[in-house]
């Protein structure tokens, strides 16, 4: 197929070898260790309750309120006043200039999507360090480019892939890791190998969901983590909360776990791709035929990096529009993904 992401055969033969977390040098100054708050006075034990916390890099810390650290059991004002002093030794969140940003903007990496057509549309792919999110109607191919990611992710990143491991948060029960092996074996890959580089839990309850998020930290902190998927991010939201009288509180607690993704991705400089449902839109108007918008509405929508609408097509193809992002023209691309043949 024309628009098929391509891979030449010798580089297809090639299978997947993932870089310890101290092997990588050009992501030493991505994140600190908060062990190192030892050695700027901290207590270890003091450290070790931040780490209970969920809490393993001085740079995830640095985005902690000082209210939410004075909640930790055992932190006190003033405990939690000296071990933000140290941090601030340690990492730099205070102005930089345009410069500096730019060479910051130089460690994203762009994780193909197997298709040459939506790779171009998003400027090489899909970009870590920020959250990308798809809606649509079911069977739209938001899933599927799910699995599809879980495996290129894992390419070497001189064939556009992340070299890192995935982490999958499955709300609605629709993981199969058999769909895995014919995407790996389509790129060439060890179908084994690459399930291995895949954590995965099935959450329940909206609470679960932002509880397995926590426990990510120590995980992304020791192994080299790429892309972390939400599939989907509003779904159980939508089954915890009924009615209007529960909305505000279903927007705040969304707004909570949001901005905790939005924190893991730069934190730890991955990708989070989550899918998002549509609702129906009676304001729609007469001449739009068929009127739905994304679910969650504009705490989502102001959460999310880069929004993308996913629609059928003829046959299997499904079609992907640039719904909003900061540095992509709005703009439509067919995609193929949804086959696996190459």
């Amino acid at each position: 197929m024309p628009d098929m992401y391509a891979l030449k055969a010798e580089e297809q033969s090639q299978q997947l070898q993932l870089v310890e977390r101290e092997d990588i040098e050009d992501e030493e100054d991505l994140f600190e260790a908060i062990d190192k708050l030892i050695a700027h006075g901290i207590n270890a034990g003091d450290v070790k309750k931040l780490q209970d916390a969920g809490i393993y890099t001085c740079n995830g810390l640095m985005m902690q309120t000082k209210k939410n650290l004075t909640g930790i059991k055992g932190l006190s004002e003033a405990k939690v006043d000296k071990i933000c002093e140290a941090a601030e030794k340690i990492v730099n969140y205070g102005y930089i200039t345009g410069s500096d940003a730019l060479i910051k903007r130089k460690s994203v990496i762009r994780i193909t999507t197997g298709s040459q057509a939506l790779d171009e549309l998003l400027g090489g792919g899909i970009e870590t360090s920020a959250i990308t999110e798809t809606f649509g109607e079911f069977r739209s191919g938001k899933t599927q480019l799910a699995h599809t990611l879980c495996v290129t992710t894992q390419l070497p990143t001189s064939m556009r892939g992340g070299n890192g491991k995935v982490a999958y948060i499955d709300t609605e029960g629709t993981f199969r890791p058999d769909r895995i092996v014919p995407i790996a074996e389509r790129f060439g890959m060890d179908a084994s190998a690459v399930l291995d580089n895949i954590i995965y839990a099935r959450a329940y309850t909206y609470e679960h969901q932002h509880n397995l998020l926590l426990g990510l930290a120590a995980k992304m902190a020791e192994e080299p983590f790429r892309l972390l998927i939400v599939d989907s991010v509003i779904a159980l939201f939508r089954v915890d909360f009924t009615g209007r009288g529960e909305l505000a509180e279903r927007q705040q607690k969304l707004a909570q776990m949001l901005s905790r993704l939005i924190k893991i991705a730069e934190e730890f400089n991955i990708a989070v791709y989550l899918t998002n449902q549509v609702i129906a839109d009676p304001a729609g108007g007469v001449f739009v035929t068929d009127p739905k918008k994304p679910a969650g509405g504009h705490v989502l929508a102001h959460a999310s990096t880069i929004r993308l609408m996913f629609r059928k097509g003829k046959g299997e193809q499904r079609i992907c529009k640039v719904f909003d992002a900061p540095n992509l023209p709005e703009a439509e691309a067919i995609s193929f993904f949804f086959c696996f043949r190459s």
